[in-house]
Parts: C-alpha cells; sequence; structure tokens
C-alpha cells in the first residue's frame, strides 16, 4: 500500500503560521482523535434512551448525515459568487482542494471545523429531542467519519473491491472529469437520485 502524499506544493491559506497549522491534520491524528470522540458521545447519551429508541436515533442521525454530506458539497463546497470574500471562503473551505487533492494533509476535515459544526448539531438535535438527541449526534458524527476516512482512501489509496472500485471511481471523475457533477462521497446512489450524476445533470 502507497504511504499518504504529504505534499510539498502545499496550497497556503494564511500567512500566519498559527493559522495555517489549524487547516492541516495527519490521518494519525484524526483517528486517534475520533476513536476518542465518538465513544464519549455514547458514553455522554449513555441512559437519555431506550435501546431501541437509541438505535433509530443513530440511525436517523447517518441519515440526516448522508443528505448533509450531499447537500454541502454540492451547494456550499461548490457555490459560486460574484462576492470576492465569499469565493475566498469557498477555496478556504473546498476550492483549495481542488487545486491540490492529494495533499494529505488537506484531506480530512480539521478539528477545529469538526468539532465546531459537531457542536452545534448536538446543541440543535438536544433542543429537538432532549438529552436522546446525542444519539442522534452519535450517527451524525459517525457518518462524518466514515465519510472523511472514505474520501481520504479515495485520494491516498488504491481502492479494492467492487465497492471500494466504484466510491474512487466516482470521486475522481468528479476532479477529473466535471467538478459540477458526482457530489457524493459515500451515498453515491444520492447522485442518481437528484439528477447529477455525471452525464445527467442538466445545466
Amino acid at each position: 500500500m502507497p504511504a499518504p502524499v504529504f505534499s510539498s506544493q502545499r496550497v497556503r491559506l494564511f500567512k500566519s503560521e498559527r493559522l495555517e497549522k489549524l487547516t492541516l491534520i495527519s490521518p494519525r491524528t484524526f483517528a486517534l482523535s475520533w476513536a476518542v470522540m465518538l465513544p464519549l458521545i455514547a458514553w455522554t447519551g449513555w441512559g437519555s434512551a431506550s435501546p431501541i429508541e437509541g438505535f433509530g436515533l443513530f440511525a436517523a442521525g447517518m441519515v440526516v448525515w448522508t443528505l448533509f454530506e450531499y447537500a454541502m458539497h454540492r451547494y456550499l463546497f461548490h457555490l459560486e459568487s460574484d462576492v470576492a470574500v465569499v469565493r475566498w471562503l469557498v477555496f478556504l473551505i473546498h476550492g483549495n482542494h481542488h487545486d491540490n487533492p492529494n495533499d494529505a494533509l488537506r484531506g480530512l476535515m480539521p478539528l477545529p471545523v469538526s468539532v465546531s459544526i459537531g457542536s452545534l448539531v448536538w446543541l440543535s438535535f438536544v433542543a429537538l429531542l432532549g438529552p436522546a438527541g446525542t444519539w442522534m449526534l452519535l450517527g451524525f458524527m459517525t457518518g462524518y467519519v466514515l465519510y472523511d476516512a472514505v474520501h481520504f482512501a479515495c485520494h491516498q489509496f488504491p481502492m479494492r473491491g467492487r465497492l471500494g472500485k466504484a466510491l474512487k471511481r466516482h470521486h475522481m471523475r468528479h476532479h477529473y472529469v466535471d467538478e459540477d457533477s458526482n457530489f457524493a462521497i459515500t451515498a453515491i446512489f444520492l447522485d442518481r437520485v437528484f439528477g447529477s450524476r455525471i452525464g445527467t445533470l442538466k445545466r
């Protein structure tokens, strides 16, 4: 298995070294951090719902993540605007990835971003469902971790097996054939459902 590419041609996002470091994360840090945080979320939600309710909320959180992933990539990450600051923000959060897609330190979401978004989602779920919303958060964040791991693997490793090859091919076509199509990373059937699969998107 080839080693991840820690690119020497990294796109610089900030003049400040401190800010620049916050935009980077190694696969080891990502894996260790979420190996701790996901069980912590489960521990926090323990006792707030019955096992059946907890499982249902977990599954609902996964579904919410799946739709969020698609909408985020299609409508936010590829937002077009005439406003300079909006264009800069889009480049900051995603455009730089298209400029250098195989940089392993920019292939995963930095913790300050993922934890901040996760905290807002947690507050939303708890506001809607009470303490049991933590189980929905667990499903949402599990979906996120799977998404980011798959995305990283698509860029860094040869994906083997029927599913792995299908996922990699789908995403590589987004980068190298048409970046205005194939927005889904994990639930690639959504591009067919929403008409954004390469060859089907009507402009």
